[in-house]
């Protein structure tokens, strides 16, 4: 009787897999060399380790990378040195507690990955911060007549011709369409670009608005605060609607940075809540365009909420993606439990 009872109760326990969001321990110098390829930032990987006290070649190429972002006052160059000052490790430290890293005041494994990471060009710093969500300074938003409706164009002139345009314009539809689920603004296609509120297009380098793109990876992206309406995509890069299809290393997604900029568009800044959409960066062969809590709540205390959203819906959501994250691990670990739960049994069942 009793080993029965016994192989019933492990039994029991090897069935029970909870749900739980999978976390991931990547190894950091597997992570940073993988970085490396093609990256207009490969060779911040030299700092690594650095800290208060170092001097290494090459840093004040990074102090520019920081006043990009808006961690440094902007100052000449020449009036950049290769010293890691006091001044430099605030930056660091207010950069680490920004984007939601470890504070550690160094340029350690994960500070250094994340600034080598592809990301969107828009500062980090030029926002007021409300929550966890934030917005650029002064809250501006897209003020229309109730019910509000923007319109959006594709530029016919500055644009890529490896993806179909079909493909294109709906990788576009489904970011926007993501944002009107959960605030009461219809965003809608308008066929005269000249006329449409938010102006997308695929520019190079320096295109004229200030904000210069820098080439593969880097910079993927920016978009200006409302409700200027500019949404531009660095042409450099490779970008991707299926990966299926697109092989490359560094593909990018072009619906999820899409998506991304789309907030900005509206008047979301960066948020330090890695897992939403506003986060700042996005590794290549990545796909990341479902709204989280962070990104609702952001925009609806803009806008208001959509009258047919409801969080719910969003929680129901975050919950089966979370499942599906662990749920290979999970089937994978079974065999592994099973046998172990077998030599458990034969225990009890000897004893």
């Amino acid at each position: 009787m009793f080993g029965f009872l016994s192989y019933f109760f492990i039994f029991s326990l090897m069935l029970s897999v909870p749900c739980f969001p999978a976390r991931t321990l990547p190894y950091p110098s597997t992570e940073l060399t993988d970085r490396t390829n093609n990256n207009t930032w490969r060779d911040f990987i030299k700092f690594l380790d650095a800290g208060r006290g170092s001097h290494v070649s090459g840093m004040s190429e990074l102090k520019k990378y920081f006043q990009r972002f808006g961690y440094l006052e902007q100052v000449p160059e020449s009036n950049l040195t290769d010293a890691f000052d006091d001044r430099f490790e605030s930056s660091v430290v207010d950069y680490q507690k920004t984007l939601g890293l470890p504070v550690t005041g160094k340029l350690d494994s994960d500070t250094v990955s994340q600034i080598m990471a592809p990301r969107c060009g828009v500062a980090d710093r030029a926002v007021r911060v409300t929550g966890r969500y934030a917005y650029f300074y002064g809250e501006p938003r897209w003020a229309r007549s109730s019910p509000m409706t923007l319109t959006y164009a594709l530029s016919p002139e500055y644009s890529i011709d490896y993806i179909a345009q079909s493909d294109i314009e709906s990788a576009f539809d489904m970011a926007f369409s993501r944002w009107s689920a959960v605030i009461p603004v219809n965003l809608t296609a308008a066929e005269d670009y000249w006329a449409a509120d938010i102006k997308i297009g695929f520019f190079s380098r320096d295109h004229g608005d200030g904000e210069p793109f820098d080439g593969v990876l880097g910079v993927l992206a920016h978009a200006f605060s409302p409700e200027n309406g500019r949404f531009h995509l660095d042409a450099a890069e490779t970008w991707a609607v299926d990966f299926a299809s697109e092989k490359s290393r560094v593909a990018v997604d072009l619906e999820s940075v899409a998506t991304h900029e789309i907030g900005h568009v509206l008047g979301l800044a960066h948020t330090p809540v890695k897992e939403a959409v506003m986060y700042p960066s996005l590794k290549p062969r990545t796909k990341k365009v479902d709204l989280k809590i962070d990104d609702v709540k952001g925009v609806q205390a803009l806008y208001g909420s959509n009258p047919n959203f409801k969080f719910s819906s969003l929680l129901q959501s975050d919950t089966s993606s979370s499942c599906s994250a662990v749920g290979f691990r999970t089937r994978s670990s079974l065999w592994a439990r099973t046998a172990w739960v077998m030599i458990v049994l034969t225990f009890v069942w000897w004893w």
